[in-house]
């Protein structure tokens, strides 16, 4: 957010934060979804790299698009573990998915 915007929306009381402050989020539980979606943007990328449809992975996978769709988004609903199946059946090495997991480290 601007500066300046921050200032006008303090000084008319408003108080501003980040999603993790007004969740209440632990530092652990920021790490978590920062990590999910880490290992769901490189699933994409993979996949694209691969000109591989969702409906075509999920059956590489045993999944379904849908499921598919819900990994690429992040959503919570999906394991971690289920990522990273997904990304080694897209041929990812360990050493892939450490890099993903690191980010922008």
């Amino acid at each position: 957010m601007e500066p300046t915007k921050r200032r006008k929306l303090e000084a008319a009381g408003w108080k501003v934060g980040t999603a993790s402050d007004f969740l209440q989020l632990s530092p652990d539980e920021v790490e978590i979804i920062e990590i999910r979606l880490s290992l769901s943007r490189s699933l994409k990328q993979r996949r694209l790299e691969q000109q591989l449809s969702q409906a075509e992975l999920a059956q590489n996978i045993h999944s379904s698009q849908s499921r598919v769709a819900k990994m690429e988004a992040g959503d919570p609903s999906v394991s971690i573990d289920l990522l990273v199946r997904s990304l080694l059946a897209l041929g990812a090495a360990r050493r892939d998915i450490a890099i993903a997991i690191a980010g922008d480290l």
